[in-house]
């Protein structure tokens, strides 16, 4: 499991790399790879994945979406909120999805409980990260919904479009480890 969750810190990286610079707050394809790593890898082992993605970003691989890319100022910078939500994001994601993947259920409930767990982690990315943007930006009486117009508004349904395909992939990888009795 260590390997994957590697694995999956190397590919939340990788997902940074791929973004459209829209605001302070970029859009990548990282979120994919987080609800992916809960779905995959767990309520442990997803969340590991992502302290270990934020490590070798601490560290100075250049797996950061924001400039400087890479080192301590990202992760308390106008995005740190979002980055530390994706560690509680997988965490909530793996937890929700493996508490009823043992009762294997039909595919299309699978489908539709995974889509609700990705949701449910793309909420505490959102509350996480626009709440620390919030602070980032000021203490102003504007700040939360400017956060919200910077951070979440020109993302949601993206997101919720990334949630969907990651819910496709989790499910045909949970409905795999299922049939082989894994």
């Amino acid at each position: 499991m260590a390997v994957l969750a590697l694995l999956f810190a190397t590919l939340t990286g990788i997902g940074a790399l791929l973004k459209v610079p829209l605001s302070p707050v970029p859009m990548t394809m990282q979120v994919f790879f987080v609800l992916l790593s809960g779905l995959c890898l767990g309520p442990v082992w997803g969340p590991a994945s992502q302290l270990a993605y934020l490590c070798m970003g601490l560290c100075g691989a250049p797996f950061f979406a924001a400039a400087p890319y890479a080192g301590p100022a990202v992760l308390f910078g106008p995005t740190g909120g979002y980055l530390w939500g994706f560690v509680v994001a997988s965490g909530m994601v793996g937890f929700i999805s493996f508490s009823y993947r043992s009762k294997k259920p039909a595919q299309r409930k699978l489908f539709l409980l995974v889509i609700l767990s990705n949701l449910a982690g793309i909420a505490v990315i959102y509350f996480l990260g626009t709440s620390w943007l919030a602070v980032w930006l000021g203490s102003s009486g504007k700040s939360t919904s400017m956060a919200f117009n910077l951070g979440v508004k020109p993302f949601i349904l993206i997101d919720i479009l990334k949630a969907i395909a990651a819910a496709g992939a989790g499910a045909y990888l949970i409905r795999q480890r299922i049939s082989y009795g894994r």
